[in-house]
């Protein structure tokens, strides 16, 4: 039976909202019972009324499907709603700088980021795999035969994009991050597996290897004792020498 352009609407509505990924037109015109025309233009007026001002919440065309979006002026109170319910998505910059030569690069391999990078990716791109931002991408056809890995459909819809050919220029990139994962609090602490040799260096102060500058004899009230009792002594010797003459 066909619906009438308000119970299509609604029809639509639900199914997005309720996907866990972003639904393909095929997927909600077969869902729906009608043609993929009528389905896309009934999309694209609500895309069109979700751009109203009073709406909080609007629908994009994201990873060959649609999905719903909180509208970026919201962001800020949806996150700390958010943070009060889960822990967010934190990566720690070493991640993030290999998830950007993944983008940039794709399909490339561990030996070729590391070359990149400069420092040991493995543990990073373990991380970036269970996170599911990045797939593997069969092998490369070179001596060894080393895994290549590229984005995933998980990477598109966390930075809300609609195909690779959206990725923003790579000095835009960190900028998007940390809005799509939450400032400078979505940027986790380095892994030690992550780290490369600036940062061990300075993990090792952090471990207890002091500077000069940290490093004191004693406190300074015991400094101050110190130099009273030494004058209390020199005091006491010079009542003696006068007693005695």
């Amino acid at each position: 039976m066909t619906m009438n352009p308000m119970e299509l609407k609604g029809a639509l509505e639900a199914i997005i909202y309720a996907a866990d990924e972003p639904a393909t037109l095929d997927q909600i015109s077969k869902a729906v019972g009608e043609e993929k025309t009528a389905v896309r233009a009934a999309l694209d007026e609500m895309i069109a009324a979700c751009a109203s001002e009073d709406r909080g919440v609007e629908i994009r065309a994201v990873a060959g499907g649609y999905k719903v979006y909180t509208k970026p002026q919201h962001h800020e109170v949806v996150r700390r709603f958010i943070k009060s319910l889960r822990p967010p998505l934190r990566l720690t910059m070493p991640a993030l700088e290999t998830l950007a030569v993944i983008a940039y690069r794709q399909p490339v391999t561990g030996p070729e980021i590391q070359e990149i990078r400069g420092v040991n990716v493995s543990g990073v791109i373990k991380t970036l795999l269970e996170k599911r931002l990045i797939v593997t991408a069969g092998r490369k056809a070179v001596m060894g035969r080393p895994i290549m890995y590229r984005s995933s459909k998980e990477f598109l819809i966390r930075f809300g994009l609609s195909d690779l050919e959206e990725l923003p220029s790579l000095k835009e990139f960190e900028q998007l991050a940390r809005a799509a994962l939450g400032t400078d609090e979505g940027i986790a602490a380095a892994d030690p597996e992550s780290v490369d040799s600036d940062s061990m260096d300075a993990a090792n102060v952090d471990a207890g290897e002091t500077t000069e500058a940290e490093v004191a004899p004693y406190p300074q009230g015991s400094q101050e004792s110190s130099g009273s009792a030494e004058s209390d002594a020199e005091k006491s010797e010079r009542t003696k020498a006068e007693s005695a003459s």
